[in-house]
């Protein structure tokens, strides 16, 4: 069975729907949830369905607990700071992100949530959408492993687009999961 662990920072609705998807899975299990935000709601929504919730002050300490659970793979769902050398070392071409835009355009530190749909309404941009990839050393620098894109038209806020752009996260991002683990790419 291969054990993956997710690294999330805010609310979770990633997080609660990866763990959904695997839920029955005789292959897969989700260890736990893992956050360096003492108050993220997403601590909540694992504690509430009686899974494991990790609450790390630093890098060492994130080791250590991915470690102590034995995870295979480590799946970043609003995860905002960038992985450390040491996790990647340990974890290599086994952690995945999510980003809610078409990458190249819209990456990169400062980049996440909200901050992305403003940048695209301003930018005029017709679509937009996700983009699932490994992580590597840079912020979403990583091997694109999926893409999928969602037409924007003018009369869209940045929330309009928020909601689209999560829609095809809870699509897309725990079956790209499954492949991952599957070496299907």
């Amino acid at each position: 069975m291969k054990r993956i662990a997710i690294l999330a920072s805010g609310n979770g609705s990633n997080a609660v729907r990866i763990l959904q998807h695997f839920y029955t899975s005789e292959s897969v299990k989700v260890v736990g949830v893992f956050s360096n935000k003492m108050n993220a709601r997403v601590l909540e929504k694992f504690i509430d369905r009686d899974h494991a919730a990790y609450f790390f002050e630093s890098n060492e300490e994130l080791l250590e607990q991915l470690q102590a659970e034995e995870a295979d793979y480590v799946v970043l769902a609003g995860y905002l700071k960038l992985i450390p050398l040491e996790v990647l070392s340990v974890y290599k071409n086994a952690i995945i992100n999510i980003h809610p835009a078409l990458l190249p355009k819209y990456g990169g530190a400062g980049m996440y949530g909200v901050n992305v749909h403003k940048a695209v309404k301003a930018s005029g941009e017709s679509e937009t959408g996700v983009t699932i990839h490994l992580v590597n050393e840079v912020y979403d620098g990583g091997r694109v492993l999926f893409q999928a894109a969602t037409a924007i038209t003018e009369n869209d806020s940045a929330k309009d687009i928020a909601r689209k752009v999560q829609a095809l996260e809870h699509e897309h991002y725990p079956l790209i999961i499954e492949k991952l683990i599957n070496d299907e790419f």
